[in-house]
C-alpha cells in the first residue's frame, strides 16, 4: 500500500509539474497566439490585379502570385492529395496528432537531432501564418498552442482553405490557385490526377522538389503522393499505374495576361499605392477593374504603333542596328545567329533578325527561333536611305541598295506578311473618352513601355498648335461673332517695341483668303484670323475664358502667340478640354478606374463620375452632374464648324467649294464627326483632335526632344501604296492614326450627332458676305445663330446690302 501509495504521489508531483510547465509555457508564448479577429479576419498576401471593363487581365503587381480560391472549387482528388501526404487524419484531430508527436520525440531522444516531424495541416498553418521555419523546441511548442487556437476558433473547412491559399509551393507562387497558373497554365478544375499529385508534394520542400528546377526529384516525389492516395483507397490501382506513368508537363507560365496595356495599368498602379499605401495595394489582392474595353484599347495601340511605322517608313531606312560580318568574312551560322540574338533585348511587335542571303528584290533573315524568312520586295521597297528627318534618299532598285548579309536588322509581322521595319524615333500618345462623363476608353502613353515608361498622355506637356483655337472661337461667341462674322484673313505686321522686331504670324499654308467668314476660317485653321478675333475680344479676356476648361493659367501664355497654340497641354488635359464641345458645354472629370473588388469578387467600390445631366438630374442630384462652364449654343457653335474642318462647304458642282484640314476623316462616313488639326512651328508637335456627342479622341505625335522637327518626307509608303506627303504636319502625322482608331471604335455604333439645342435659329446667308441672303443655289448656305445675333441685312446681286425690315427671315429654322 504504502508502494501504492508513493507512486500516486510520484505521479501526482509530475502531472502537477508537468501542469505547471505546460501553465508556464502557454503564457510564455501567450503573446505570440493569434486574436480571434486576427484569425477571423486574415489576409492572403494577394497580388493586385488590373483588368479591362470587360474583365481581361492587362496586368498583375505583388511579389507574391496568389490566386485565393474557396475549398468548394477545389476539386476532391486535389484535397485528397494534400491529405493523403500531409495529414490523413485531418478531420479527425483536434489540431495535433498525439501519436506524431511521441514518434518525433523517439526519434529526437534516439538520434539526438531536432527533426520536424508530426505537424498537422492546422500545426504547418500555424507555422506559415504565425512563425518563422526555425527549427527550436520553442517553435513547436507555439505551433501546438496556436493549432488548438485555430481549431477552436475555425471550422475544419476554415482551416484547410487557409492553408491551401498560403502553402509556398516555389517560383513565388502561393496557394494552389497560382501553382495551378504558374506550373500549368491552367485553373484547377483542369489538371489532371499527376498534375494534382505534382503540387501536393511541394509543400515539403518547394524548391528541391520543384518539377521545373529538379524534375527528376518532383517526379519521384509525386509518386509517393500517388502511393499514399493509393493506400488510403482515395485512387484505385489502374489510376494509380497510369498517373505513375505520366511525363512531366510542367513549365513556367507567366500571368496570364490577356491584354498587355502597360500605360493604363500604370496608372492604376500609381493611383493605388497612393491610395492605399505599397504594401495594402501589392498584397491585399485588390482587383481594379479599368473603364478601358479590350478590343478598344488593342485598336489604340495598334493605330498608334502603326502610324508610327508609317511616319518612319516614309523618313528612310537608318541601316542596321549591329553588323554581325562582312563581306569578306565567314557568315556565321544559325545557331551563332540564334545564341546571339537571344540576347537582343525585345521590342514588342518587332523581332530582332540577321540578314543571311539576298535575291534580286527579296532578302533572306534568320528570326531569334532559328526559322528563316523570306522578306518580298514590297516589304522593302519602302527603304530609302535615310538622310535627315527633310531628306531621304533615292529609290532603291534591287535588295543590295538595302541590305547585306551579316547587317542585324529588325522585321514586324503585319496580317500574314513580314515587312523590313525599325524602332520608330518619334513619339505618340492617345487618348480617348466619353466626352458626358469622363470615361476613358483607351489610353496609350507611347510605342512600347519597355522601350520608354513615360506616359505621354498624361505627363507630357506638349505645345497645342491649331488645337488651341476652338477654345479661342468660343471666346469670340462669347462676345459679338457668330459664324457668319467676316474676318480679314491677310498678313499681320505688327512691330514689338520689346524686341525691336515686326512680328510677321503666317497660315500654315502661307496662303491668305481675304474676308472669310469665321465658319470657314476654323475649318481651314487661319492662324491671322485667330489672332484677329483674340485681339477683338481681348487676350486677358480671351485667357480667362479659356482657363474655363480645366486648364492651368501657368500653361497658357498671356502673348497674341496665345492664338497660335504657345499653351503647353498633355494630351489627356486637351482631351477633357474639347470634350465641353462636344457634351453641351460641360466640363468632364477624367476617370480610369471604374470598380474594386477584393479577391473573391466581393464589391469594394464603384466609379460615380461627374456627368451631363438632365434637367430632372439636375433637380435631383444636383452633386453628380458636371458643372456648365459654357452656354450649349456656344458649345454648339464650336462644334459645328469643327464639322465644317473635315466636311468642308460651299458647292464642289460649282467649282465654289473649300476643304477643311481635316478632310482625311470623311473616309469614315460619318457626318456626326467633328475635329481639329495642330501643328506648332516647324511641326515639332502634331495633334489631331476629333469627336461625336459620345466619343472624343485626341492624338499627338512629335519627338520627345521637343526642339527636334518632324519634317517632311518625299512619298508615304504603306504595303507598297505611294502617297505625296510632304511637309510633315497634324493632318498627315497624327490624324491617320485617330481615323484608323475610331474606324474600329465606332464600328457598328450608330450615328451620335451634336443637335443643336434651344434658342438657335438657322438663316439662309450668302457664302461671301456673311449677309442675308434669298437665293437658294451655291452662293448661300443656312447657317445657325443664337436668336438676336444673326444679321439684319440682305446682300443684294450687286454686293451691296439693303436694310431687313422684318424680326426674322421666313427661311428660318428654329431650335
Amino acid at each position: 500500500m504504502n508502494l501504492l501509495k508513493r507512486l500516486l504521489q510520484t505521479i501526482f508531483v509530475f502531472g502537477l509539474f508537468g501542469l505547471l510547465i505546460l501553465v508556464g509555457l502557454y503564457f510564455y508564448v501567450k503573446s505570440d497566439i493569434p486574436s480571434v479577429k486576427v484569425l477571423k479576419d486574415v489576409q492572403l498576401q494577394t497580388p493586385m490585379q488590373v483588368f479591362t471593363r470587360d474583365g481581361k487581365l492587362i496586368n498583375q503587381f505583388g511579389e507574391k502570385r496568389r490566386i485565393p480560391v474557396k475549398i468548394d472549387d477545389v476539386p476532391e482528388p486535389m484535397l485528397n492529395a494534400f491529405l493523403a501526404t500531409e495529414d490523413n487524419r485531418f478531420y479527425e484531430h483536434f489540431g495535433i496528432d498525439p501519436i506524431g508527436i511521441v514518434r518525433s520525440f523517439i526519434v529526437l531522444v534516439s538520434t539526438g537531432q531536432k527533426k520536424q516531424g508530426a505537424s498537422t495541416i492546422t500545426m504547418q498553418l500555424a507555422r506559415n501564418f504565425f512563425l518563422t521555419r526555425e527549427k527550436a523546441y520553442i517553435r513547436k511548442v507555439k505551433e501546438i498552442f496556436i493549432a488548438l487556437h485555430i481549431e477552436r476558433l475555425l471550422s475544419k473547412d476554415e482551416i484547410f482553405e487557409l492553408y491551401l491559399n498560403k502553402i509556398e509551393l516555389g517560383h513565388r507562387s502561393f496557394g494552389i490557385g497560382a501553382a495551378a497558373q504558374v506550373y500549368y497554365g491552367k485553373e484547377l478544375s483542369e489538371l489532371t490526377l499527376p498534375q494534382m499529385a505534382m503540387i501536393a508534394g511541394l509543400p515539403k520542400a518547394p524548391s528541391a522538389l520543384n518539377p521545373i528546377r529538379n524534375p527528376t526529384r518532383a517526379k519521384a516525389r509525386r509518386n509517393v503522393v500517388l502511393g499514399r492516395m493509393l493506400t488510403e483507397k482515395y485512387i484505385t490501382q489502374a489510376e494509380y499505374q497510369d498517373a505513375i506513368n505520366a511525363p512531366i508537363t510542367a513549365k513556367r507560365h507567366g500571368a496570364e495576361i490577356e491584354l498587355y496595356a502597360p500605360y493604363i495599368s500604370e496608372m492604376v498602379r500609381a493611383y493605388m499605392v497612393e491610395k492605399y499605401g505599397a504594401d495594402t495595394a501589392y498584397n491585399s489582392g485588390f482587383r481594379v477593374y479599368t473603364t478601358v474595353d479590350a478590343s478598344t484599347q488593342a485598336a489604340a495601340q495598334q493605330a498608334l504603333v502603326n502610324n508610327l511605322h508609317n511616319y518612319d517608313m516614309r523618313h528612310g531606312f537608318r541601316g542596321p542596328s549591329a553588323r554581325y560580318w562582312q563581306a569578306e568574312e565567314t557568315p556565321w551560322t544559325t545557331s551563332q545567329i540564334t545564341e546571339r540574338l537571344k540576347k537582343v533585348k525585345a521590342i514588342d511587335p518587332l523581332h530582332a533578325a540577321v540578314v543571311t542571303a539576298l535575291g534580286e528584290q527579296s532578302a533572306e533573315v534568320v528570326l531569334k527561333s532559328g526559322e528563316t524568312i523570306t522578306l518580298d520586295w514590297q516589304s522593302i521597297s519602302w527603304a530609302r536611305a535615310y538622310i535627315s528627318e527633310r531628306r531621304q534618299g533615292h529609290a532603291p532598285k534591287t535588295a543590295a541598295d538595302i541590305l547585306t548579309p551579316g547587317m542585324q536588322v529588325w522585321v514586324r509581322r503585319i496580317d500574314q506578311t513580314w515587312m523590313l521595319s525599325q524602332l520608330p524615333q518619334p513619339a505618340s500618345a492617345l487618348v480617348s473618352l466619353n466626352p458626358q462623363n469622363g470615361q476613358i476608353k483607351a489610353l496609350v502613353g507611347g510605342y512600347s513601355f519597355k522601350q520608354s515608361q513615360y506616359n505621354r498622355a498624361v505627363q507630357a506637356k506638349r505645345q497645342v498648335g491649331s488645337n488651341i483655337k476652338p477654345f479661342i472661337y468660343s471666346a469670340a461667341f462669347e462676345g459679338d461673332y457668330t459664324l457668319a462674322t467676316i474676318i480679314n484673313d491677310a498678313p499681320i505686321n505688327h512691330w514689338d517695341n520689346s524686341l525691336g522686331v515686326a512680328w510677321r504670324p503666317k497660315n500654315s499654308p502661307n496662303v491668305y483668303s481675304g474676308p472669310i467668314r469665321i465658319r470657314r476660317a476654323l475649318a481651314q485653321s487661319k492662324n491671322v484670323v485667330s489672332i484677329r478675333l483674340m485681339r477683338g475680344v481681348g487676350l486677358n479676356n480671351t485667357a480667362d475664358h479659356i482657363l474655363k476648361f480645366g486648364f492651368n493659367d501657368a500653361d497658357l501664355v498671356r502673348s497674341e502667340s496665345l492664338a497660335l497654340g504657345s499653351a503647353a497641354l498633355t494630351p489627356l488635359e486637351m482631351a477633357r478640354g474639347m470634350s465641353t464641345f462636344a457634351n453641351g458645354g460641360h466640363l468632364i472629370e477624367p476617370y480610369f478606374i471604374d470598380r474594386l473588388t477584393d479577391a473573391f469578387g466581393n464589391e469594394l467600390g464603384t466609379a460615380t463620375p461627374l456627368h451631363v445631366c438632365s434637367d430632372e438630374e439636375l433637380e435631383t442630384d444636383p452633386y453628380q452632374c458636371a458643372p456648365r462652364i459654357i452656354s450649349e449654343k456656344n458649345a454648339f457653335l464650336v462644334a459645328d464648324a469643327l464639322k465644317s474642318a473635315i466636311w468642308g462647304g460651299g458647292s464642289w458642282r460649282h467649282k465654289t467649294g473649300w476643304t477643311g484640314t481635316g478632310w482625311r476623316a470623311q473616309s469614315l462616313k460619318r457626318k456626326d464627326l467633328a475635329g481639329k488639326t495642330g501643328t506648332t512651328n516647324n511641326a515639332v508637335d502634331t495633334w489631331f483632335t476629333g469627336f461625336n456627342r459620345n466619343l472624343l479622341t485626341t492624338v499627338w505625335v512629335g519627338f520627345d526632344d521637343a526642339s527636334k522637327p518632324l519634317g517632311r518626307a518625299a512619298y508615304n509608303s504603306n504595303l507598297g501604296k505611294k502617297q505625296i506627303v510632304g511637309a510633315e504636319a497634324g493632318a498627315t502625322t497624327a490624324q491617320p492614326a485617330w481615323v484608323s482608331f475610331m474606324r474600329h471604335a465606332l464600328k457598328d455604333e450608330p450615328l451620335a450627332p451634336i443637335e443643336p439645342p434651344p434658342g438657335l435659329v438657322s438663316i439662309r446667308i450668302d457664302l461671301k458676305t456673311g449677309l442675308l441672303s434669298e437665293r437658294n443655289d451655291h452662293t448661300s448656305r443656312f447657317e445657325y445663330f443664337e436668336r438676336g445675333t444673326a444679321p439684319t441685312k440682305y446682300v443684294l446681286d450687286s454686293g451691296s446690302s439693303t436694310p431687313f425690315e422684318d424680326s426674322l427671315p421666313a427661311t428660318e429654322e428654329l431650335f
